[in-house]
């Protein structure tokens, strides 16, 4: 059965939700948790959805946040480097398409640079707003970066729908007061507002009163 929801603006993640990345993000972290003696595997299950150092913090509690950060600086010139395998999320440019000149925005944990290495790389259209790392004090799950996407748009948070594919973003997405459609598999598991298994499934339309309606198939 489907699932309308109406919205008069929209909060889009990145990666997982517009852009497959997982391959240069796998490839990636597994070398920097081989470097620091811990699991790849289990290394990769806490780091989609966070800043590099929020991640790093988290698995190297007792180490200085200097270091996360400076470290982090290295990630993320790695990672810019690799678009090997960086992809479109299936439907991502139809639904962007859909969103021409409609209120919508990135909020990505992304650095700007990265995430628009990482968009034009999948072929995809930059939306006119872009709530990036460096423009947020906190990493999600903190809820700073939709916040600011909201208020940029010029919409409450409760007129803003989020799409997110990672816990720590749907976490974000509630906390400040915003209903979320979760894309792909790894989101279905954190009880999202929606879930559409890929973009592919979710139409947008004008809605009469001027909003949107967004109907996840």
């Amino acid at each position: 059965m489907a699932t309308s929801l109406h919205a008069r603006a929209l909060l889009l993640d990145m990666d997982g939700t517009l852009v497959n990345s997982d391959a240069v993000v796998e490839r990636c972290w597994r070398r920097w948790a081989v470097r620091h003696g811990l699991d790849p595997e289990s290394v990769l299950k806490v780091v989609h959805g966070r800043q590099g150092h929020a991640t790093m913090a988290a698995l190297l509690p007792d180490r200085p946040m200097a270091q996360n950060h400076a470290e982090n600086a290295v990630m993320l010139a790695e990672e810019t480097a690799d678009t090997d395998g960086v992809v479109p999320v299936a439907g991502a440019p139809a639904f962007l398409a859909a969103l021409a000149n409609r209120p919508h925005a990135l909020v990505t944990s992304a650095t700007e640079e990265l995430a628009t290495t990482r968009m034009r790389a999948a072929g995809l259209t930059l939306p006119p707003v872009m709530v990036t790392a460096e423009r947020v004090s906190a990493s999600k799950p903190d809820p700073e970066g939709f916040l600011k996407g909201a208020a940029e748009l010029g919409f409450a948070p409760a007129d803003c729908l989020v799409f997110e594919d990672a816990e720590v973003g749907i976490a974000a997405a509630r906390t400040a007061g915003m209903r979320v459609v979760g894309v792909g598999p790894r989101a279905a598991a954190h009880a999202p507002t929606a879930h559409a298994a890929t973009l592919e499934a979710v139409r947008v339309e004008a809605a009469p009163d001027g909003g949107l309606v967004v109907t996840i198939d």
